[in-house]
C-alpha cells in the first residue's frame, strides 16, 4: 500500500458520511494525535474523496494541520466506493474485546493517560482489593463546598417559608364526627337508606 501525503485543502467529506463523530470522539483523535501522530492513513479517491477517515480528517483540521498521510484507493466504482465507506465503518464494530487481554496490558503501563479511555475509569478497573475498599470508603462523602451549598438552599428555603407564612390566617376544621353517627335511621322502606358522609358531611343513598 503506497501512502502519499496530502494537503487538507485537496481533501474533502463525501456527500453523506455512515458515522456521526462526537465532540468526545475528535477530542480523543486529537489526543492520540498528539500522542503518537497519525497512525493510519485517510483513505481517499483519485479525487480526493474522503471514503474512509472522516474522523481524523476532521481532528487534522481542527489541529489546524495542513497536510495528511493519505491513501488513493483507484479505480473503484461509485458502488464500491459506497460498499468501502459501509465495512470501513462495521467491520471494525463487530470485534470483540479481549478482557483478559485487556488486564494485562493495563496492569503493564506506567500510567492510565490513553486515549479513548477515562484515566479515573481505568483506575477503578486495575485497583486491588485494597485500593478499591478505599475508593468504595470515600463514595458518597460530601464535600465541604457541597455541604456549605445545602446550607445554604435550606436557609433559604426556611427564609422563603416564613415570609409565606406571615400575615396568613390559621383555620382549625371542624372535627369530623365519629363513624357511629355517620348512619341514620331506616325509614320504613328498606329501598330507603342513606348514610351521612364523615368528611364532606353529604347524604349517601344507599
Amino acid at each position: 500500500m503506497k501512502v502519499v501525503r496530502k494537503k487538507l485543502a485537496e481533501l474533502h467529506r463525501s456527500e453523506r458520511n455512515v458515522r456521526i463523530h462526537s465532540d468526545k470522539q475528535l477530542a480523543e483523535f486529537r489526543r492520540s494525535i498528539e500522542m503518537f501522530g497519525q497512525i493510519r492513513p485517510i483513505v481517499i479517491d483519485e479525487g480526493g474523496t474522503i471514503l474512509a477517515g472522516n474522523g481524523l480528517y476532521e481532528a487534522l483540521h481542527i489541529m489546524e494541520r495542513t497536510e495528511a498521510d493519505c491513501y488513493v484507493a483507484a479505480g473503484l466504482s461509485e458502488s464500491q466506493k459506497k460498499k468501502l465507506m459501509l465495512a470501513d465503518n462495521r467491520i471494525f464494530s463487530l470485534g470483540v474485546d479481549d478482557l483478559q487481554g485487556f488486564d494485562e496490558i493495563i496492569a503493564g503501563l506506567d500510567d492510565l493517560d490513553v486515549p479513548g479511555y477515562d484515566e479515573d475509569l481505568l483506575k477503578t478497573l486495575t485497583a486491588d482489593l485494597n485500593d478499591a475498599d478505599e475508593m468504595l470508603a470515600g463514595y458518597g462523602i460530601i464535600g465541604d463546598e457541597a455541604k456549605a451549598g445545602m446550607k445554604k438552599a435550606e436557609d433559604r428555603y426556611a427564609q422563603k417559608s416564613e415570609e409565606f407564612t406571615q400575615g396568613a390566617e390559621e383555620v382549625n376544621p371542624a372535627p369530623a364526627p365519629p363513624v357511629e353517627a355517620a348512619v341514620e335511621e331506616r325509614t320504613a322502606e328498606l329501598d330507603r337508606r342513606y348514610i351521612i358522609c364523615p368528611k364532606c358531611g353529604e347524604k349517601i343513598w344507599l
